[in-house]
Parts: C-alpha cells; structure tokens; sequence
C-alpha cells in the first residue's frame, strides 16, 4: 500500500495543472506560485519517498517527468498568453520538447527500445525552468521589479537549448553505433 505513495502524489501534483493555468490566465499569481509551490515541494517528497524506501516503479518513472513537463507547459503556456514570456521562449520551451519526444519517437520504432533515464542537463533544464516559473511568478504577485529576471529568462534560453542540442548529439551517435553494429553483424553472419 505505501509503496504507492510517490505515485499517488505524482497523481495530486498532475491534478493541478490546470489550476495552475487557470489561476495564471485570471491573474491570480499569488494563488498560482503557492500551487506552483507545493508541486515543487511534492515533487521533491515523492522522489525521496521512491528512493528512500526502494518505492520506485517503472509507472512513478514515467508519471513524474511527465508531472514536471504538464505543469511547466501549462504555466509557459498562460504566461506567454498573458505576454508575461516572450513568445520566443514559449516556442524553444515547447520546440525541445517535441524534438526530444519525436526523436524518442523515431528511435524506438528505427532501433529499438531505450532507457529514457533523463541527462544531467536535461534535470537541469527543468531545474532551471522551474526556478524561472516560480521567479516569474513572484514577480507578477509581489516584486514588479524583481533583480536578475533577464538574467535568469537567458539562462532559462541557454540551458533548454543546450539541453535539446545534447539529447540529439547523443541520441543520434547512439542510433549511428547501433546501426553500424547490426550492418557489422549482418556481414558477419552473411560470410560464415
């Protein structure tokens, strides 16, 4: 019964993406980074839950990224439709994202199955993204003028390109190894 417990949290953080997009769009950016707030804490609580008590699951990996990126897309999304984000950032957001999952896309059904264990970049992307929302969303609600936020929206730019470059470097000198292994094998076998 514990052992569920990360993914039923999982489940309550995914709950409230649209709360979150709701509140956003309507103004109410206090509410929304108090929302915001408490996914983020969840989705600490959930993986030290998983990893202290052994809990993981192959359901909890699949359902926590997908958590992370359904609330950072709905957030990115009300934003940059109240013209808090520039729309540039929204569509490199989003463009990594659909490149990552047409590339997973691509490679499972042109080689095969595959471990979709996240990069350090890639955590540090959402990391990152993370932080800016919740900045973003501090200053909308209480600190108009809050110090650094240029700095943090070009590093927010910088890391997610740097994460989706780093994912098709990777990615496609994987397939090209794997390709040349199956050619190398199919000689092989065809001489013998």
């Amino acid at each position: 019964m514990w052992r569920h417990l990360p993914n039923l949290i999982t489940a309550m953080r995914m709950a409230l993406v649209w709360p979150v997009f709701w509140l956003i769009s309507r103004g109410d950016f206090g509410v929304a980074l108090m929302l915001a707030a408490v996914a983020g804490v969840s989705d600490a609580v959930d993986g030290w839950l998983a990893k202290h008590f052994g809990w993981q699951s192959r359901l909890g990996g699949l359902l926590d990224p997908l958590a992370d990126k359904l609330l950072l897309l709905a957030a990115f999304s009300a934003l940059t439709a109240i013209a808090a984000v520039p729309l540039w950032l929204f569509l490199l957001v989003i463009g990594r994202d659909l490149v990552i999952v047409c590339g997973a896309i691509a490679y499972h059904n042109l080689i095969g199955p595959f471990d979709a264990e996240p990069s350090r970049v890639s955590k540090l992307t959402t990391l990152v993204q993370i932080v800016f929302v919740l900045a973003e969303l501090l200053r909308l609600a209480w600190l108009p003028q809050l110090p650094g936020r240029t700095v943090l929206l070009i590093l927010a730019a910088l890391v997610t390109l740097a994460s989706g470059l780093h994912y098709v470097l990777v990615w496609s000198l994987r397939a090209r190894r794997e390709l040349h292994e199956r050619k190398r094998l199919k000689e092989s076998s065809d001489g013998h």
